[in-house]
């Protein structure tokens, strides 16, 4: 058995979820402008999701969820999760965005198993809030070592995929660690650069 681990947002999916939220309130450009330097490492991602999701307080769930089922996958995404499955990876995604789009995208594009945040609402209403798993820019490393551990699989054995600053936890865990259109900051820590967009280019470099 062998892993690979995929971040969500502009890795998987091509964009920001929390970008695509901010929009209907008219605070799209000034939540992607705090996500942008989240991912270049210039924020520290705990705060900055925090602000953020503080944010949307008030948006509708009906909404939330409209959003996240519509969100654009990168593509090449379907075909290589099929063909990474077919030859014997367990593929996991570990999101610092919301379990309304991961675990709808895995009905959609098959892989195993999500790790993401929820977003807190109340009488139908996002309250500002946020919790989960993946809040730390620590999160994605710590939840992959216990994978590792449960599973019994090698770092060797394991290939990771991100784009962002939270994504550096995951690669100190991984013998394949690809950065997928990245931002320097994880480029640096990376043995795979893809600057295509389009997800079948790993596939090379199994």
């Amino acid at each position: 058995m062998k892993l690979a681990v995929f971040d969500f947002d502009s890795t998987l999916m091509d964009g920001e979820t929390i970008d695509f939220l901010a929009e209907p309130l008219g605070l799209k450009d000034k939540v992607a402008l705090i996500t942008e330097m989240a991912m270049r490492g210039e924020l520290d991602f705990f705060e900055s999701l925090i602000m953020r999701v503080k944010l949307l307080e008030g948006l509708e769930d009906k909404k939330v969820n409209e959003i996240c089922h519509n969100l654009p996958y990168m593509p090449g995404a379907d075909e290589t999760i099929k063909a990474l499955k077919k030859d014997g990876y367990k593929v996991v995604v570990f999101s610092g965005g919301f379990r309304n789009a991961t675990s709808y995208a895995k009905e959609i594009l098959g892989f195993d198993a999500d790790f993401s945040n929820i977003l807190h609402s109340k009488n139908g209403r996002l309250t500002g809030l946020v919790g989960g798993e993946m809040m730390f820019s620590h999160s994605k490393g710590d939840m992959l070592k216990r994978l590792q551990a449960i599973l019994g699989i090698s770092i060797e054995d394991t290939l990771v995929v991100g784009d962002g600053a939270n994504d550096l936890s995951m690669f100190k865990y991984a013998g394949t660690r690809i950065a997928f259109c990245a931002k320097d900051v994880l480029k640096k820590e990376a043995n795979v650069i893809i600057e295509e967009k389009d997800l079948t280019k790993i596939l090379e470099f199994i």
